[in-house]
């Protein structure tokens, strides 16, 4: 089977993540695996390098800030009262901010908390890694077709269904 990375064919991909000085943001333990051909499921410019790739084939993508995690936006900083917040905050949790009114549940940012001060709690809406150039390292391992389940949602359907909401 010379199959190969095509509109309509689930790729799984063995990556890893490094920044423009080589270290690793994403050591990728887990392989990547998503629905191939403009359907959004992975970065647009990693797409276009894996296309007719075969297995065992490896790309390097560097990819901006744009095309990537988006731009740093310093209006998803929130600070509020640490009140509000459970006893036992620690830096590094995470939120789920709610989504603006008349929003849809995809709308739900997810917040860090990045400091916390005697009265106060910083919350950082941004990805870790947003803002930041980052260089993409994959090798293709596995390519099948899609099912007609998979291309009607747009995406991979895993073992379990409700797998990406669970943080």
């Amino acid at each position: 089977m010379n199959m190969q990375v095509a509109k309509n064919t689930v790729i799984t991909l063995d990556y890893h993540v490094t920044d423009p000085d080589g270290e690793v943001v994403d050591e990728g333990r887990e392989p990547l695996v998503y629905l191939h051909g403009g359907y959004e499921d992975i970065f647009p410019k990693i797409e276009e390098a894996l296309q007719g790739k075969k297995i065992g084939e490896s790309v390097q993508v560097k990819l901006q800030p744009d095309e990537a995690f988006g731009d740093y936006d310093a209006q998803l900083v929130q600070v509020e009262p640490r009140k509000d917040f459970p006893k036992e905050l620690q830096v590094g949790m995470q939120f789920e901010g709610g989504p603006e009114e008349g929003g849809d549940d995809e709308d739900f940012i997810i917040y860090r908390v990045t400091e916390i001060a005697d009265d106060k709690v910083v919350l950082d809406g941004n990805h870790p890694l947003s803002g930041m150039a980052l260089i993409f390292t994959c090798t293709v391992t596995a390519i099948r077709p899609a099912s007609a389940e998979e291309l009607e949602h747009g995406h991979v359907h895993a073992g379990d269904e409700g797998d990406e909401h669970h943080h």
